[in-house]
């Protein structure tokens, strides 16, 4: 049975590590939350250890700047860790091969330039057109703001041709930017695998990440939490909560993201009802849910 909370420090106890996720939780992709931030500040201040843990296809330094662009308090949390930094771990393994083509938007091409000190670069990837590429990579649609999957049809049935993997650095289907839903990396790797393609994910729900998260938190301290005592938040079921169950890890599901429209949220609390119809539908459990993290 999934426990309905009102705020995090109802079962902050219980935890020593918090995995969060950004976009949903602790920002709308414009603004931050101040409630989230209030509740991760207090968290850190009971000597409690945060970590961003998010599907953007970037660097970890990337989604830094992007944080303090938007204001959020460097003192909320600990280390960042991202699925673009998973990915370019496998991208420079050569994962897809050593000559990619590119498939996302401009501003995303510090994927191929900007790695952490504790990404191992263990090669080198040349960008390439389509025609020249061994694999594909894949950090976004090239303008969200106004394109579908279903664009990119023939360029993802050119490269299912090929037979080129795709690399997805951001699993993400979908995400609220403001009040306007766009479609991530996720969304044209699922098109890919519908079309017969391979695709291949390092973000959530997938271990690698979770694995990044690990080593990051020992890198602070040279602690390592018990799974016990980790506890994974987020406003999607297919990433956030379906990542922390195959980890083994409790999980605080965030209903007033991504589920909005299908949990009513009366006086800020997801109903018990649909919250039980919308975990069974998807074939998930959470420890515990809120509304919106505070």
């Amino acid at each position: 049975m999934t426990e309905i909370i009102d705020r995090l420090d109802t079962i902050a106890h219980r935890y020593d590590v918090l995995l969060v996720d950004l976009w949903g939780c602790l920002h709308d992709g414009i603004r931050p939350f101040p409630d989230a931030v209030a509740a991760l500040q207090q968290f850190r201040r009971t000597n409690g250890r945060v970590v961003l843990l998010t599907n953007a296809p970037r660097p970890m330094a990337a989604v830094q700047l992007q944080l303090d662009a938007m204001d959020v308090p460097n003192d909320c949390y600990d280390v960042i860790a991202t699925s673009g930094d998973a990915a370019q771990e496998a991208m420079l393994a050569g994962l897809v091969g050593r000559k990619v083509f590119h498939l996302g938007p401009d501003f995303d091409t510090g994927f191929f330039t900007q790695f952490a000190p504790d990404i191992a670069q263990r090669g080198t990837v040349e960008r390439v057109p389509l025609e020249q590429a061994e694999g594909v990579v894949c950090t976004g649609l090239l303008d969200d703001t106004v394109e579908t999957p279903d664009m990119y049809r023939d360029r993802l049935l050119y490269a299912k041709a090929k037979g080129l993997k795709l690399l997805c650095a951001n699993p993400d289907i979908m995400v609220d930017r403001g009040d306007t839903r766009i479609y991530c990396a996720g969304a044209l790797a699922a098109l890919y695998t519908e079309m017969g393609g391979e695709s291949l994910y390092f973000g959530k729900p997938h271990a690698p990440i979770y694995e990044l998260a690990r080593r990051r938190l020992a890198a602070l301290d040279g602690k390592i939490p018990h799974d016990s005592r980790i506890l994974c938040i987020g406003d999607g079921i297919a990433t956030d909560i379906q990542g922390g169950m195959a980890e083994g890890l409790d999980t605080l599901f965030i209903t007033g993201g991504l589920a909005a429209p299908e949990i009513p949220q009366p006086d800020g609390r997801p109903d018990a009802g649909a919250l039980d119809v919308y975990l069974n539908r998807h074939l998930q459990s959470a420890t515990a849910a809120m509304g919106f993290l505070r």
